[in-house]
């Protein structure tokens, strides 16, 4: 029952929260953060109970027909925890955040509301259950982006909503699939029954849909065109949330489905180590151009999200040798939530601050704030893989697990795999360039107004949001520092849930190969922000350089395909299929009239009497041409019997007629009543 209420009480209490806020904001600001506050402590908990080892499963008969399952394993607590963390922290953000905004009431109402579904995702323990969280959870984030209600926002949204109502069906037609070929949803069981399946072609085509729609929500290519829209224009505690945490529930069935339905298949794990290898690339490619800092940090994470694809891909070309993999995919997974929420949450005070996210505007802001600073710095080297923070552990693990397969694999894999690599480690350095632009850019280059911007120093943030910061932060560098303490043991306690070992031997993070293989990227990373970004990414002007956006305005996926695919392409082609199947289905009725239901032509009608009339006359007629070639050949019959036999009967039946109204007809008829009783009475006797 607990499981339960970690899901439905964070909905509940988003209904008495915007009860509370018509009356009191603070009081709804105190009452939202007892209860994130609250679901945290709750996980923690439960969670005792998971590291002891047990498993915790409830489920909820009925519901839907069809019922709700949910389960805490390792790997389920710890998403759990990190998402009641996350939670916890952007809303003690969002206090001072939003301070000057608008449907203040309505974003607590739709943040709590969220939590309670990604929850659901997370515990879910049968895949009928992750789809209904996950689309309420699609639906109520919307509100998200839509929150400022301007013009580019609204446009934002509607691609946010577009992604996940198209992805969330076909991730539903790859459900009918999948339950049509093996008869269960149920997590536990997927394993056996898929693997029991004869027809192997339903089970790709059904992981293929909904490796569709939990990729778009992830921001995998070529799905990822709300990622970069929606970031920049939410507010930042929920762009935290939406890259941090949402984008975690796509990777989460994309786990389900890799490590379930298809473990250890080598097909299904290049097809998606493809996709990472695309998704981080362009990803890191998009924010290098970006002059936007929220935009830049959205690009970011559609690269990171890649950066786990790899991961998961790697998992099934390694088969039973994947424990790297494993471990490298959990662990990124995890640290890229934590930095993302330190990142957004640093460009939020910035925002909050200046109204402002062009670099060219914000530069200089933290020149004198070494809390927001050093919080910064302490993101920005981690997602850049910079030893003795966390996010060098988990990329060593992953560049470890594509060098462990170029060892073992044939002569086309080992050359493949080396690019693979090479493309690993040069957006490695794309990740360390364009991080580099973003700190230089905000605490160490000048603005033109750099008085205005160093006069906010002392009081551009209060404490509790200091708190959410640095305590976030901190985080980032205590599990960098003592990986083989805090990171193996998250790795150990949630790798269960990908069918994953622990390795052979304990990996040494700090070795020199591990250490190279981080310079490589830093390196790259050094020259390309130098070679690059400070020379043809920037113009000068009156003495000053400027960052500027050297992509072109048609560089844009969405606009260049998806929107005349969906809105002008699309519509015609249909419309022109449409008035083929109408000619069609009108030639079809035609032919039918013409043929089956042809009408029977119209009789004319009779010149003379009625149908009695007329067969009598054709019989006197014949008679008389049979008299005229016999006896009356002198003196033939020349006239037609139609009109006078017509006449005769109509005189016949206005005789009648007349007779029947007649006295005397009344009295033959008695007569004749008469007559028939004494016939009858004689008989009798």
């Amino acid at each position: 029952m607990m499981l339960l209420l970690l899901t439905a009480g964070p909905m509940a209490g988003a209904a008495l929260s915007y009860l509370i806020g018509r009356k009191s904001r603070t009081a709804r600001d105190f009452f939202a953060d007892v209860l994130v506050i609250a679901e945290f402590l709750l996980f923690l908990v439960l969670g005792m109970n998971v590291l002891a080892g047990d498993v915790l499963t409830y489920r909820l008969p009925g519901f839907c027909m069809r019922g709700l399952s949910f389960k805490m394993d390792g790997f389920r607590f710890l998403y759990g925890t990190i998402a009641a963390f996350m939670w916890m922290m952007t809303t003690i953000f969002s206090e001072e955040y939003f301070a000057h905004y608008r449907n203040r009431n309505r974003y607590y109402l739709f943040m709590l509301v969220t939590l309670g579904a990604t929850v659901g995702v997370f515990l879910s323990a049968d895949l009928f259950t992750t789809f209904l969280f996950f689309e309420i959870m699609s639906f109520t984030s919307y509100v998200w982006v839509a929150h400022d209600e301007k013009k580019e926002s609204l446009r934002a949204a509607q691609t946010y909503l577009a992604v996940a109502v198209i992805g969330g069906m076909v991730m539903l037609m790859g459900l009918f699939l999948l339950n049509d070929a093996v008869g269960t949803l149920d997590m536990d069981s997927l394993f056996e029954a898929c693997r029991a399946c004869p027809d192997k072609g339903i089970l790709y085509a059904a992981g293929g849909c909904m490796l569709f729609g939990f990729g778009a929500k992830a921001g995998m290519f070529p799905l990822h065109i709300w990622l970069p829209k929606a970031h920049p224009v939410a507010p930042a505690p929920a762009s935290a949330l939406l890259s941090g945490i949402l984008t975690k529930s796509g990777v989460f069935g994309v786990i389900v489905v890799s490590c379930n339905i298809f473990l250890h298949d080598a097909v299904w794990g290049f097809t998606v180590l493809l996709f990472g290898v695309v998704t981080m690339f362009i990803g890191a490619f998009l924010a290098v151009f970006s002059v936007n800092l929220k935009y830049t940090l959205a690009c970011s994470s559609m690269s990171q999200i890649g950066f786990i694809l790899v991961g998961i891909g790697m998992q099934g070309l390694l088969g039973e040798e994947n424990a790297l993999a494993v471990r490298g995919t959990v662990l990124h997974m995890v640290n890229h939530s934590l930095i993302k929420l330190v990142l957004f949450m640093a460009a939020g005070v910035v925002f909050f601050n200046l109204h402002k996210l062009d670099l060219n505007e914000v530069r200089g802001f933290g020149r004198k704030k070494p809390l927001l600073k050093l919080s910064f710095l302490a993101g920005a080297l981690s997602i850049s893989g910079v030893p003795l923070f966390s996010g060098y552990v988990s990329k060593t693990l992953l560049h470890e697990s594509i060098v462990e397969f170029t060892a073992y694999g044939g002569v086309q894999a080992t050359a493949f795999m080396k690019g693979v690599e090479y493309v690993f480690l040069f957006t490695g350095g794309l990740t360390a360039a364009y991080m580099m632009k973003l700190f230089v850019a905000v605490f160490v280059e000048e603005n033109e107004d750099q008085k205005s911007m160093d006069a906010s120093n002392g009081r551009y943030m209060n404490r509790r949001t200091a708190f959410a910061l640095v305590g976030s932060a901190v985080v980032l560098a205590v599990l960098g520092v003592v990986p083989s303490l805090t990171m193996d043991f998250v790795a150990d306690i949630s790798q269960g849930f990908m069918h994953g070992t622990s390795p052979h031997e304990s990996v040494r993070y700090f070795s020199i190969t591990n250490l190279s293989g981080a310079a490589v990227s830093i390196l790259t990373g050094i020259a390309v922000y130098f070679g690059f970004i400070r020379t043809c990414l920037m113009r000068k002007e009156n003495g000053k350089k400027y960052y500027v956006n050297r992509l072109p305005k048609w560089f844009d996926l969405e606009n260049l395909l998806y929107r005349p695919l969906l809105m002008r392409v699309l519509p015609f082609a249909l419309a022109f299929v449409c008035r083929i199947f109408d000619k069609i289905t009108d030639g079809i009725i035609w032919l039918i009239q013409k043929t089956v239901l042809r009408e029977a032509r119209a009789k004319e009608p009779l010149p003379y009497g009625n149908k009695l009339t007329h067969c009598i006359s054709i019989v006197l007629n014949c008679m008389a041409k049979v008299m005229n070639h016999t006896i009356r050949r002198k003196r033939p019959i020349r006239v037609s019997f139609e009109k006078r036999t017509a006449q005769k009967y109509e005189e016949f039946i206005t005789t009648t007629r007349l007779f029947e109204k007649s006295v005397s007809y009344g009295l033959l008829m008695f007569c004749i009543g008469l007559f028939v009783t004494l016939i009858y009475l004689l008989l009798s006797i």
